[in-house]
């Protein structure tokens, strides 16, 4: 059976409450491609004090049970951010910010985390949280200034992306690669299994 054809059998049918086409694509390596797309609208601004795994797992949840969800459908929903201790990056607002993150992240390792809640037909949440080690190398003014002008970190969590031209910049990484893309596949695949989503 295949991956498409998998995640729309009877009983259980996949909704992924993300927009990303970035989580379709990974989706796709492990064969499934949801039978529809939700998108979710949670206020996302962190609390104050709020640590990054507590951010991402309350994220997730949130989108998770944002979408409406038919008695047959398993939902799917991610959140990802880039945390330099116990500070939140989230999306660059502008350039300046851009640069301002760039500059945190250079030279220095920082922390990926990403929440994964899969809502099953019995209608609870299940959570995992994924910490991923990334660090960048040192970045001189010009290669900053480079990033900044291909327009790539704009809109991403952290202000890159380590599946474009970024993953020059990283000198280490420990943990899921494909959880600082966006979504960790080992994880989403023990959850998507638990709750009866054929795998192929």
């Amino acid at each position: 059976m295949s991956g498409a054809a998998a995640s729309r059998a009877p009983g259980r049918t996949l909704v992924l409450a993300s927009t990303s086409p970035r989580r379709r694509e990974l989706l796709a390596r492990i064969g499934l491609t949801p039978t529809r797309v939700a998108a979710p609208e949670i206020d996302e601004t962190p609390l104050k004090g709020e640590l990054p795994r507590a951010y991402v797992a309350r994220l997730a949840t949130g989108k998770a049970l944002a979408v409406d969800r038919a008695a047959d459908e398993v939902v799917l929903a991610g959140d990802t951010t880039v945390a330099v201790g116990r500070r939140i990056l989230e999306k660059p607002a502008d350039e300046a910010d851009l640069r301002r993150m760039l500059g945190l992240l250079s030279g220095r390792r920082h922390h990926v985390w990403s929440g994964v809640c899969v809502v099953g037909i019995d209608g609870r949440p299940r959570v995992r949280v994924v910490d991923t080690v990334v660090a960048f190398k040192a970045l001189s003014p010009a290669e900053i200034d480079w990033y900044v002008a291909s327009g790539e970190g704009m809109g991403k969590a952290g202000g890159y992306a380590i599946q474009g031209k970024a993953e020059m910049f990283v000198r280490f990484l420990s943990g899921s690669h494909s959880n600082v893309v966006g979504l960790p596949l080992f994880e989403t695949r023990a959850l998507l299994s638990a709750a009866g989503v054929p795998l192929g």
